[in-house]
């Protein structure tokens, strides 16, 4: 059966091992940069970097779950896991920074932002819709309908593409304004590095497994035989 086709693990294996490395280096990097101090908690850091950049119309929430960390550009709204929002270390500064950059980049209109937000509706239609309509077409060997399905998912593979810089470039920032708003100093940086290079590698994973899950597809539509 399609659905467990030993082929698609040997395909995606590289990403699922990435996969796995990069969470084991986001939970140890994480806890290893908790017990570094910082002179404020993760929501004051946040709230400082985006004074300082005049949003103060973007708000920091706490919300629920382990690094569930995110900023919501519907609401414009921060939302910090407990952990960041009240913790006083590196871990959580350079969390809630990052979040902050995202804020950042949604001010100034940053171009891979705006192309990725307007992705997201492709992306959820894709990822669900454009599977079903893959095997729906497999089972009865439509190859229009299974390449529709394919074209369906890459936008799945795009938004994770387009996803890449967004997430380097709000890492990139956060250094920037805490480094400059005297936040973190350049021993302290090395912790906040660490963790925000261990989260970049769970987003590389994610679109290396979009881009093999899609090869894959296109692998079996052109191999596959009219009946």
């Amino acid at each position: 059966m399609f659905y467990f086709d030993p082929l698609y693990l040997v395909f995606i294996a590289p990403a699922l091992l990435l996969a796995i490395w990069a969470q084991y280096r986001v939970r140890a990097t994480y806890a290893e940069a908790s017990q570094v101090p910082a002179p404020l908690s993760g929501a004051a850091a946040a709230r400082h970097v985006l004074d300082t950049a005049g949003l103060y119309d973007v708000g920091v929430e706490i919300t629920e779950g382990f690094l569930s960390d995110h900023y919501d550009p519907r609401d414009r709204v921060l939302r910090l896991s407990p952990e960041v929002y009240h913790e006083r270390s590196m871990a959580a500064v350079g969390i809630a920074a990052h979040e902050a950059g995202h804020a950042l980049q949604h001010a100034e209109a940053y171009a891979p932002l705006v192309v990725r937000n307007a992705a997201v509706p492709v992306a959820n239609f894709g990822s669900s819709l454009g599977m079903l309509v893959l095997l729906v077409g497999l089972a009865m060997a439509l190859k229009p309908l299974i390449w529709a399905g394919i074209a369906l998912f890459a936008g799945v593979v795009f938004f994770q593409v387009v996803n890449l810089p967004v997430e380097f470039n709000a890492s990139t920032r956060a250094r920037q304004q805490l480094a400059a708003l005297g936040i973190v100093d350049p021993q302290g940086m090395q912790y906040v590095s660490r963790v925000l290079n261990a989260a970049a590698l769970t987003y590389v994973a994610a679109t290396l497994q979009a881009i093999l899950t899609l090869l894959y597809y296109i692998l079996r539509a052109s191999s596959r035989r009219d009946e």
